[in-house]
């Protein structure tokens, strides 16, 4: 199984990176939680309680865990997962930057592989 808790859900990725995520299996997107700028490190640690008991509640033999986001949630997060013997992945991509004429930047990113943190 194939865990993906990011704030970009599976149904808008490319092809390749759908095709990469499925030979861990079945693909599964969970809800990124919302972290406040204002949150304490004791808000963070509950909601990663939280997020490491619902994987663990619907993991099924073999399971991976994409976890990008916030960084001290995943960082608290990725160290849970892992001690519980879970396997985490970030995913890593090509940005393309175009720069327009009125000054804004438009970045494409272009996913290259799922990494082990």
């Amino acid at each position: 199984m194939f865990i993906n808790l990011t704030n970009h859900p599976s149904e808008n990725w490319s092809e390749e990176q759908l095709t990469a995520a499925r030979q861990y299996g079945k693909i599964v997107d969970l809800t990124f939680p919302i972290i406040e700028p204002t949150f304490t490190k004791a808000d963070i640690l509950f909601l990663v309680k939280e997020s490491t008991d619902a994987i663990i509640a619907i993991k099924d033999g073999e399971t991976v865990v994409h976890v990008m986001g916030e960084m001290t949630f995943t960082h608290n997060l990725v160290n849970a997962l892992k001690d519980a013997g879970i396997t985490c992945l970030a995913s890593t991509t090509q940005r393309n930057t175009i720069m327009l004429p009125d000054g804004r930047k438009v970045s494409e990113f272009k996913y290259v592989q799922f990494r082990e943190y």
